[in-house]
């Protein structure tokens, strides 16, 4: 009965698209002291939900405490923010840092989030299914606030990338959303670390990434139980017959492009793994990339009261 009363149009939480053809994403401000400091819409990684992790280089961000906010059109920097401009944003404190070499990496926990995507009680009726139905085992449960923070980062297309593992000619493949590149030499994973993908990569040290084609969402998607399985051959994974330059990992099928990282450093927070690589390549293999990506409901509901088009993928 909630579920009729949430506001929400489409009925999967999370709607896959092509993230080169979506159009009018949203900006992501930083503000500091009520003025508009920086445009961190490509700079920001979402690398965490329990709690929710925002990584910033030490360069862009070295505050404490700092608040993003997700604007439908750009923002003159310096300029004094005014409430309207904002359709949703987070107050975050910094909880750890990563660093290697001269680059320092700050980690930044959610602390509140606030949205108007849909109206206060629809809001009111989601946060109510979340607390009633959410609490199952093995689920991970997000809070009132911790959920809005999610719905939030979610509201920025968020690649879905393949993770490659091999140990012993042995093999795993699985994917991810929570990641992102620091800057030419650096890149940031985060998985559960009571998963055994996490204990994998933790132990393999070297790993695949590849951007998949979004017209393979539905086989990326099914892959999302290879987080909680054992290495297997590799015939029991969707690899091409190509292998990476330098660690010679099999290539996933549909890859636009990959990474070949190396673990450098790692922390736990939260529930999560967050572990820091250097990148020994990068390779594009499509010229004409549409590369799979997600967006939360809640946003893509938004974006159709608004007039703005959508270029979903049903699973």
């Amino acid at each position: 009965m909630l579920i009729k009363l949430n506001g929400l149009y489409y009925p999967q939480e999370y709607l896959c698209l092509d993230k080169e053809s979506f159009e009018h994403s949203l900006f992501v401000y930083l503000l500091r002291d009520g003025h508009v400091v920086k445009d961190i819409t490509d700079l920001h990684l979402f690398i965490g939900y329990h709690p929710l992790v925002i990584a910033l280089d030490a360069n862009t961000s070295p505050f404490s405490q700092v608040e993003i906010i997700f604007t439908q059109h750009p923002l003159p920097l310096n300029a004094l923010f005014v409430k309207k401009d904002a359709i949703a944003s987070i107050t975050l404190n910094k909880t750890a840092e990563l660093q290697s070499g001269d680059t320092v990496i700050n980690l930044y926990e959610g602390k509140k989030g606030t949205h108007r995507f849909v109206s206060p009680f629809h809001q009111f009726i989601i946060n109510t299914h979340n607390e009633l139905f959410q609490k199952k085992k093995g689920n991970v449960f997000l809070h009132d606030n911790l959920y809005k923070q999610v719905q939030i980062a979610y509201s920025i297309p968020r690649t879905i990338s393949l993770v490659t593992v091999e140990q012993n000619h042995l093999y795993n493949c699985f994917p991810t959303d929570l990641h992102g590149q620091v800057n030419n030499g650096l890149y940031i994973i985060s998985l559960r670390h009571q998963g055994k993908a996490c204990r994998q990569v933790m132990a393999s040290k070297r790993i695949l990434l590849t951007e998949v084609d979004c017209n393979h969402f539905k086989s990326v998607y099914g892959l999302g139980k290879n987080h909680m399985q054992e290495l297997k051959s590799k015939e029991n994974f969707p690899f091409t017959d190509k292998s990476s330059k330098q660690f010679g990992l099999p290539i996933p099928s549909g890859g636009l492009a990959y990474r070949e990282l190396e673990l450098a450093d790692s922390l736990n927070l939260g529930i999560h793994k967050i572990m820091l690589f250097s990148i020994r390549s990068r390779v594009q293999l499509d010229s004409s990339p549409a590369t799979l990506a997600h967006i939360h409901n809640i946003y893509a509901t938004w974006r159709r009261k608004n007039g703005l088009s959508g270029n979903y993928f049903m699973r």
